[in-house]
């Protein structure tokens, strides 16, 4: 079985939802997770802290550093970086998985809450990764992955709410310009996208979305735990969906990762299929 044992993650948004299901899959494995998040007290409605997630990681069987860190930030950015090196040696991967949301038409979107996506999603994903390449480039299989959808044109994904749509495309053409401009480091850059929505704390902040019509964060942690196992230098400038992922290594029965086995999952944004 491929493992990330003994391999440093630096991963952005860890405090919850996705980012620590990917962390809590790596730490089974007994890897190295760098918890870099904003939320270092309980928040009033959002749970969990980057101090219950490194709790969790240690209990699972891998190694945390509580980072606490606005991806806004370039100075927090090089701190947390320095931090991570000086803890654990060096940074393998970088999960760039830290966002801003806003489902709102440019009418009612705040000039505030559209740059808080570009600073967040955008250039927040840029200056992580930038600050992390010199350890990347040392790393014997290091991976860039980046939660950003497959790039699209279509127009229907950028009437509703064109700001949030530009942000996150423009995570995955950062992804996309990566896998080029480090091939030869032998630097793998990918995107990994969800088929369905998934029940985390900042979906049930968006909208009327029960969990009923979600999938649990576990399917995108396996997903990314079987991307980031693969040899970077065959695995780049790939934007995966977490179903066909899965599908690769063999997985097809994905029952398990409903939240309620009889309800109804939805199709998540950015995706052209619908759920098998």
């Amino acid at each position: 079985m491929r493992s990330l044992s003994g391999k440093t993650l630096f991963i952005t948004g860890a405090s919850r939802g996705i980012g620590k299901a990917i962390a809590l899959r790596a730490a089974r494995d007994g890897a190295n997770i760098v918890v870099a998040a904003k939320t270092e007290t309980p928040h009033a409605r959002l749970p969990g802290t980057i101090h219950d997630t490194a709790a969790e990681i240690e209990a699972a069987g891998g190694a945390a550093l509580a980072v606490k860190l606005d991806v806004r930030d370039e100075a927090e950015i090089n701190a947390a970086v320095a931090q991570a090196v000086d803890r654990f040696g060096g940074i393998d991967i970088v999960v760039n998985n830290a966002s801003a949301i806003s489902l709102t038409g440019t009418a009612d979107t705040e000039i505030k809450r559209y740059d808080l996506m570009m600073s967040v999603n955008v250039r927040g994903t840029f200056a992580v990764t930038r600050a992390c390449l010199p350890h990347l480039k040392r790393a014997a299989n290091p991976h860039i992955l980046v939660m950003g959808p497959p790039p699209s044109l279509l127009p229907r994904w950028y009437g509703p709410h064109a700001a949030y749509t530009i942000s996150k495309m423009g995570m995955s053409l950062l992804a996309m310009g990566w896998a080029e401009e480090f091939r030869e480091d032998g630097i793998a850059a990918n995107g990994l996208w969800p088929r369905t929505l998934i029940d985390t704390a900042a979906m049930n902040m968006v909208g009327a979305i029960k969990p009923a019509h979600c999938r649990r964060p576990d399917i995108v942690a396996d997903a990314a735990h079987a991307i980031l196992t693969r040899p970077a230098r065959d695995c780049t400038g790939r934007f995966f969906i977490d179903e066909e992922v899965l599908a690769e290594e063999g997985i097809t029965d994905l029952a398990a990762y409903a939240v309620d086995p009889n309800g109804l999952l939805l199709t998540d944004l950015f995706v052209e299929e619908s759920v098998r």
